[in-house]
């Protein structure tokens, strides 16, 4: 319990990097759903490469990051690390400050990593959290200046598995029963995302750390979100390197041939050249730069 006083300190006097007032919250005031009883064994490790990781997250929180002057449009931010780890801050903080910065509010989720110590059910504690951050997003929106109906969710790799079945599981409410809540995003944004579980181009690392290492049948086609679209689901951006060894391409190609079949709106761009995660290449200013477009353009 004092953790999670501690953590709601954070709602009444935030904190302020690079000139944005932040706060960050717990993901659940009182009882995280489907957790077990433990020690929190969180660890925060620095990077060379993505900056900073967070493994074992077991505690999940909100981290909002207001924008001044907003024009009402928020992006919940789900970031990638193959469901083991959380590149918390190249794949979160970095990417809500380039939001900031065009009037859109950010909301970096650190949700639950799967795991059979700290969850009953290892698959579902990330959709639990993700799901209950937009209903908080939502519920609070006048509070936080953004337009209910202007939500979207964004995810890198496994974030953007996380990401897709936010958006394609909404007639599902993971957490609550409550009827009179609406789970559906306005939006995708989906960055080299993990799609399919499918054993032909699926990410399998993703797949046994979200449903361990025997999964059956049916969870694996549960979660292969290609295989979930419907024409309800929102409109989606995605970008993908053709090049990418890590998650293949053919995770977005997948998802966006489905999309059009079910006449969804939807944007794809894929790079000749450039790495998992786009260290590298394209530069961050070529891949975001699309995503404002796509924003602004109208979703």
């Amino acid at each position: 319990m004092l953790l999670f006083r501690l953590l709601a300190l954070f709602t009444l006097i935030g904190y302020s990097t690079g000139g944005y007032s932040q706060i960050e919250i717990p993901l659940y005031p009182h009882n995280i759903p489907n957790s077990k009883p433990g020690k929190n064994l969180e660890e925060n490790k620095a990077n060379k490469q993505v900056d900073s990781l967070a493994y074992k997250v077991s505690v999940p929180t909100l981290r909002i990051f207001p924008a001044q002057n907003g024009n009402g449009t928020a992006v919940i931010i789900l970031p990638g690390g193959g469901y083991g780890v959380l590149l918390t801050k190249r794949e979160g903080s970095d990417v809500a400050r380039e939001f900031n910065k065009h009037g859109i509010t950010a909301i970096v989720v650190k949700y639950r990593l799967p795991s059979d110590e700290t969850m009953n059910k290892r698959e579902l504690g990330p959709i639990q959290d993700a799901q209950e951050a937009l209903h908080i997003v939502r519920s609070r929106a006048q509070e936080w200046g953004i337009n209910p109906e202007k939500i979207g969710v964004m995810g890198f790799s496994a974030g953007g598995h996380l990401a897709s079945t936010v958006g394609t599981h909404f007639q599902t409410a993971y957490n609550t029963t409550r009827k009179d809540v609406n789970l559906r995003p306005d939006f995708m944004i989906l960055i080299n995302p993990v799609i399919s579980f499918s054993d032909t181009f699926g990410h399998t690392g993703s797949r046994d750390n979200l449903l361990g290492k025997n999964p059956s049948p049916g969870n694996i086609k549960r979660f292969s979100n290609e295989m979930n679209i419907n024409s309800q689901t929102p409109p989606t951006f995605l970008v993908h390197a053709d090049t990418d060894i890590v998650v293949p391409v053919e995770n977005s190609l997948a998802f966006y041939q489905q999309l059009r079949k079910n006449k969804i709106p939807a944007e794809i761009h894929i790079y000749g050249r450039g790495e998992h995660g786009f260290l590298t290449d394209p530069p961050f200013e070529e891949w975001f730069g699309r995503v404002i477009h796509w924003m602004k353009k109208g979703i």
